[in-house]
């Protein structure tokens, strides 16, 4: 049930996060989006060996939690949840490459490194995606996705999902606490009731997309989801496109970390 409660939390919370009304969230949304797209495809094109040339790449999450004025906390917590599957996509990776690498002068398997470098991409790439749903709101998100000419039904689909799944997760959670007050001292739901419970939720779930379509039709929906006039784009959206987009290239081009690190030692 607290699980529950949190995830509901955690929607909300960014909800009203892209709300706020700072220097990143007044940056027009095709501009995020497709500054966010273009930092998502420059870190996952690193070699599966690469780990100090993605270093450079954690200021951008880093400056928009600081312009944006974001809380670290909330959303480092959701970045966690996401960590588990995260680890278990690169765990095997030890086992399947055992050859040896020096690094940092101690000789260890590439299987670690590549480890190491799925779970850093990985990280950024969600920490990313969060911080754009954050300072752009779902709302304003799916009118960039129609500017780049996104078929509505897929922007229609997503939006949906994404309203909706909170009033099943709300649905689910009064349905467990009904089961809770019949089976006092219980934890949990018994195998024996997952198969009746599971066709309860799938019930609940058509009746009420049923009752939300014909709520829709009431208020003149036609198939197209309205967001709300978005600004025109401006000298600053395009600044802050160039100035993103030239700091990924020079950053995917040049090893930034050891350029400094030559330039202290005095060896290249």
């Amino acid at each position: 049930m607290s699980n529950m409660i949190n995830s509901l939390s955690n929607m909300r919370l960014l909800d009203d996060l892209a709300r706020k009304e700072t220097f990143i969230h007044r940056i027009h949304p095709l501009i995020k989006l497709l500054t966010t797209v273009f930092y998502l495809t420059v870190v996952v094109s690193f070699e599966r060996y690469e780990i100090i040339g993605l270093l450079p790449f954690i200021f951008y999450p880093i400056l928009l939690f600081a312009f944006a004025e974001l809380p670290v906390a909330p959303i480092l917590k959701m970045i966690l949840l996401i960590e588990p599957f995260i680890i278990g996509i690169g765990i095997l990776n030890p086992l399947f490459d055992q050859s040896k690498v020096l690094f940092g002068g101690i000789a260890i398997s590439k299987g670690w490194v590549t480890f190491l470098s799925i779970l850093i991409k990985c990280s950024l790439t969600v920490t990313a995606s969060i911080l754009l749903i954050a300072t752009t709101g779902m709302d304003r998100f799916a009118a960039a996705l129609r500017m780049l000419k996104i078929p509505k039904i897929f922007v229609l689909q997503l939006l949906l999902t994404y309203r909706y799944i909170s009033v099943l997760i709300e649905e689910v959670s009064r349905m467990i606490r009904a089961y809770s007050l019949r089976a006092p001292g219980q934890k949990g739901l018994k195998w024996s009731a997952w198969g009746s419970f599971a066709g309860q939720i799938l019930l609940r779930t058509f009746e009420r997309a049923e009752r939300v379509y014909q709520a829709m039709n009431l208020r003149g929906f036609t198939g197209e989801y309205y967001t709300g006039d978005i600004a025109k784009l401006s000298f600053k959206d395009l600044a802050y496109f160039a100035g993103w987009s030239l700091f990924f290239i020079i950053a995917r081009i040049y090893n930034i970390p050891i350029l400094i690190g030559s330039l202290f030692t005095g060896v290249i």
